[in-house]
């Protein structure tokens, strides 16, 4: 049965005065100063295919199963967005047993974030357009401006759009684009921001374009800081939950790991890791994405240092990676994650088999059984059909390896290195390339952005089905070339992206949307993810 919000809160040592509640079962945590103590427990996964391999279930499963060990675990996970729930996934809240709840309310509006998200990013567009209609005393060239609108909802016939027809006198007509919120610079602000103020700076620090004689014009000097902070007031404080089994859940922020850095918010990891002894929390996609991200740009920036990383892994996944239907090439790719975590980033790794209906024994034990032979821990999870119980042989083996010390935290590049130098360590060392190209674009960006971001991380936008940026390059791909199409300085959040091969930072609905099979009864029943069962 779920429990009233309030109960769930004091369970973490939080009481009506810290929270704002949303109903009975949501609530805000108002904003103060903590400090991190708990042991911080990443999930990450192997390339997944494009129905997700249930990192976010395994998550919930682990969390619940360490409560069950009598353990204070708590989750600390991103929002959902409306472009899967509505596009393919139908949610993002876990499944089965291994639920968050309210999962529809999480899955649909929540408590208003991403619409404060979108809502200030659009503030921004319409400031620099106004100011272009009022005179342009900025001087901003319209064909440099590199701030675009976003909306949450898969709409590909916003890539590309033309604005400013209406025929008015001083109306200045020019190409513009959408991305989805969850890849907006906005949205990695609030995740990336230590509180209200340093969300205020990093919005003024937004690069919005540049002037005819080629000086960056940024957010501030349109005096744009305060009204976009005033918009993002309430969503920049985390949002409290629980799983089907009563385990706080703290799930704010919501970035894509394929075309953003994928993390949940810090401020979000920072206060479960000031609540709770064990928190577990998951980055987007594979450990080539999300997983890179967390430690390259979310954990160097904040001093965050996981204790260990549970790789997922399913059996449809890993012979979706072979050619004949095998384990394989999956095996290959899991080996491969595993060792950038290990020899890369120098992490304990433990391996995540997530069982689905109609999994054989035999393939479930091939897999541990490949794992333990490289040495890496590994457990045959069931947390949909379970839940905690599912998972509490994982959560053993979790719990010992946060037990013993830790190790220090190492990265994949230098913070120091030229841009083209971090990417190609990132193309060699985690995806395994053996060159990257460069388009006359990014090129000419690198020269201008290598000016502006010194000393600044990098996130590379691909697919996440391959470790190269070609979607069709299974397993592990050899000698292969990273393709760079462009490159943005997203200057306030603190990170140049990286742009790779033919992904695009507005994705599109498939033949079949998800939402033509939801369901809403005349008493207001919803049914989100009809075909979502395993």
């Amino acid at each position: 049965m779920t429990e009233k919000i309030i109960d769930i809160a004091k369970k973490i040592g939080l009481n009506e005065e810290n929270i704002e509640l949303y109903g009975n079962y949501k609530a805000k945590i108002k904003l103060e100063k903590v400090e991190p103590k708990g042991k911080l427990i990443l999930v990450s996964a192997i390339n997944p295919t494009k129905y997700g391999e249930g990192k976010t279930t395994i998550s919930i499963g682990l969390a619940d199963g360490m409560r069950k060990l009598g353990l204070n675990a708590v989750l600390a996970l991103r929002e959902p967005s409306l472009g899967p729930v509505f596009g393919v996934k139908g949610g993002a809240t876990g499944g089965g047993k291994a639920s968050l709840t309210p999962s529809d309310d999480i899955n649909l509006h929540f408590t208003g974030d991403f619409h404060a998200i979108t809502s200030a990013n659009n503030l921004l567009c319409a400031l620099i357009d106004n100011h272009l209609f009022h005179g342009n005393a900025l001087n901003i060239d319209e064909n440099k401006i590199l701030f675009h609108r976003c909306m949450d909802m898969n709409d590909r016939a916003l890539r590309e759009i033309t604005i400013s027809q209406e025929k008015l006198k001083n109306n200045v007509e020019r190409k513009d684009s959408f991305v989805i919120t969850a890849a907006s610079e906005i949205m990695a602000i609030l995740c990336l921001a230590n509180d209200l103020e340093d969300l205020k700076q990093r919005l003024g620090n937004i690069l919005v374009a540049f002037s005819k004689d080629g000086k960056p014009i940024f957010a501030r000097d349109l005096k744009a800081q305060d009204a976009m902070a005033i918009l993002l007031k309430d969503a920049v404080k985390p949002n409290l939950v629980q799983t089907l089994e009563g385990t706080p859940a703290i799930v704010h922020g919501g970035p894509f790991a394929n075309i953003a850095h994928g993390c949940n918010s810090v401020i979000a990891t920072k206060y479960a890791l000031s609540l709770g002894d064990y928190v577990v929390t998951e980055a987007g996609f594979g450990g080539d994405l999300g997983g890179e991200k967390f430690i390259d740009l979310k954990c160097r920036l904040n001093n965050l240092n996981p204790s260990v990383v549970v790789i997922v892994a399913t059996i449809k996944a890993l012979k979706a990676h072979s050619q004949d239907g095998s384990l394989n090439g999956g095996l290959k790719n899991l080996r491969k994650h595993i060792e950038n975590f290990r020899k890369v980033f120098g992490k304990e790794t433990v391996v995540a088999i997530n069982k689905f209906d109609g999994d054989s024994n035999a393939d479930l034990e091939k897999v541990k059984n490949f794992c333990e032979s490289i040495a890496c821990s590994a457990e045959i999870a069931s947390p949909y059909l379970e839940g905690g119980d599912g998972c509490i042989e994982l959560a053993k083996k979790v719990k010992a390896l946060c037990d013993k010390k830790n190790t220090p935290l190492k990265f994949a590049y230098n913070i120091e290195d030229t841009i083209k130098e971090k990417i190609l360590s990132l193309a060699k060392n985690i995806y395994g390339a053996s060159s990257v190209e460069y388009s006359p674009v990014a090129v000419e960006k690198i020269k201008i952005f290598e000016k502006l971001a010194k000393d600044m991380p990098i996130c590379i936008a691909k697919t996440q089905y391959s470790l190269s940026d070609d979607d069709k390059l299974l397993g592990v791909p050899q000698n292969f070339t990273l393709h760079v199409r462009d490159i943005e300085l997203k200057n306030g959040a603190g990170f140049i992206v990286v742009i790779a091969g033919k992904i695009s930072l507005m994705p599109g609905l498939p033949l079949v949307p998800n939402s033509e099979n939801m369901t809403i009864d005349k008493e207001g029943e919803l049914n989100l993810s009809p075909s979502s069962k395993k």
